[in-house]
């Protein structure tokens, strides 16, 4: 039996986003105005430190596939097709690059993530809202 090489980190994100194109901060916020859905996969912790982006859909990283799967029973309503453009986002952009692998797995083929993340949105001066 043969042992295989474990796989880094960096070597799996390298894998994972050459599958398809990342979106830097600017095209994420047009890419929501013409109608993305931006999906925010940061802890709540994160979220009350540094605000949310207006609009963005809130689901937790280990809740993302459940809702985003249109054939699933616990999907979002905002998961209506498999060709909705989705822009995931987590805080620095590497959690994000699984999460739209995974999404891509599901068949959401239009799925990528943030560049840089959440911190690359608000240092690009794109709007942050306060968290209530």
């Amino acid at each position: 039996m043969a042992v295989s090489t474990p796989t880094g980190i960096d070597e799996l994100l390298e894998r994972v986003r050459a599958g398809y194109t990342r979106v830097g901060p600017q095209e994420a916020y047009a890419a929501s105005r013409a109608g993305a859905l931006l999906v925010d996969i940061r802890y709540q912790a994160l979220r009350d430190r540094d605000g949310l982006i207006p609009g963005a859909l809130v689901v937790e990283r280990n809740e993302l596939e459940w809702r985003l799967d249109p054939q699933g029973s616990h999907r979002a309503p905002e998961a209506e097709s498999h060709d909705l453009q989705v822009v995931v986002i987590c805080n620095e952009g590497y959690a994000s690059s699984l999460a739209a692998a995974s999404l891509h797995a599901l068949g959401l083929h239009r799925a990528t993530d943030l560049t840089g993340g959440f911190q690359a949105w608000k240092s690009a001066g794109l709007p942050v809202a306060t968290p209530s």
